[in-house]
């Protein structure tokens, strides 16, 4: 029963315009447009078309441990500013994609249901409401996880193939990167989508959920600010400690949305 709804949702994502045409849009700006313009511009030494310059190479100094002293002795401005934005800054941008994506699925979860007019049948049907969730989590997930991961190997590629040269090695298969690609970003999206479906499924409009679930976006702006401000920088423990942050908020949820089997409050919230 949970892949029957899990596949039944990504078709009726696949056959909705609205829904996936803004999830394909957003990576290739975030993934790839964005990061390959400013990696050219750095290359190019157009250093001043790119504003906060000067506050992102003074972090540069407060970098600590071997990289700190790896990315200080590089002679070329261009190159610390690179490694810097493509290592430090980057990682933060690229968690919007299966956030966002995550989000956009998930907040149609249920009042997408509503407005095709098949919700009824999906409340009173002889599934468990765990099992319920859990196929529409696996409905959210699949898409947003294959899509970021499409994403970040099409930006990777491309931003590789352009400073292969420049640094002897590839940019973007650092410890921090791996874990960051193989543990935050899953995790994260998991959260996102548990959080934003049982939002779907307490309101009754689209733009609603997907307006209160737009606040899962506050994390990475705080990890953005964080990266900015010299707050703190990712080293494989703060990733991995955030990993399991992420985790432990997830099981919670998914814990609470196992309580919830009150049929009838789910179908008052979304028909009536």
């Amino acid at each position: 029963m949970i892949q029957v709804i899990a596949k039944k949702d990504i078709k009726s994502i696949v056959a909705t315009k609205q829904i996936w045409i803004p999830m394909l849009i957003l990576p290739t700006i975030l993934c790839v447009i964005m990061p390959v313009l400013i990696v050219y511009l750095l290359q190019t030494h157009q250093l001043s078309l790119i504003n906060g310059l000067d506050q992102m190479l003074r972090l540069i100094g407060e970098i600590p441990g071997k990289e700190g002293e790896m990315i200080r002795g590089m002679s070329d401005q261009s190159d610390q500013a690179i490694y810097l934005f493509v290592n430090y800054m980057l990682p933060p941008l690229y968690l919007l994609v299966p956030v966002i994506t995550s989000t956009m699925i998930a907040a149609n979860s249920f009042v997408g249901e509503k407005e095709r007019r098949t919700l009824e049948s999906l409340l009173f049907a002889p599934i468990t409401i765990k099992d319920l969730f859990i196929g529409k989590l696996f409905a959210a997930f699949l898409p947003a996880i294959s899509i970021a991961f499409g994403g970040f190997l099409l930006g990777a590629f491309i931003i590789n193939f352009l400073t292969y040269g420049q640094f002897n090695s590839p940019l973007f298969l650092t410890t921090n990167w791996l874990m960051f690609i193989l543990l935050i970003v899953p995790s994260l999206t998991i959260l996102t989508i548990l959080f934003t479906i049982l939002i779907s499924a307490r309101v009754k409009g689209f733009q609603e959920a997907q307006q209160i679930g737009g606040i899962t976006v506050l994390p990475i702006v705080g990890l953005l600010i964080g990266q900015v401000s010299g707050l703190f920088f990712f080293n494989p423990m703060i990733i991995l400690l955030i990993g399991i942050l992420l985790i432990i908020i997830s099981v919670f949820l998914l814990l609470q949305i196992a309580k919830m089997n009150e049929r009838h409050i789910l179908f008052e919230k979304q028909v009536y």
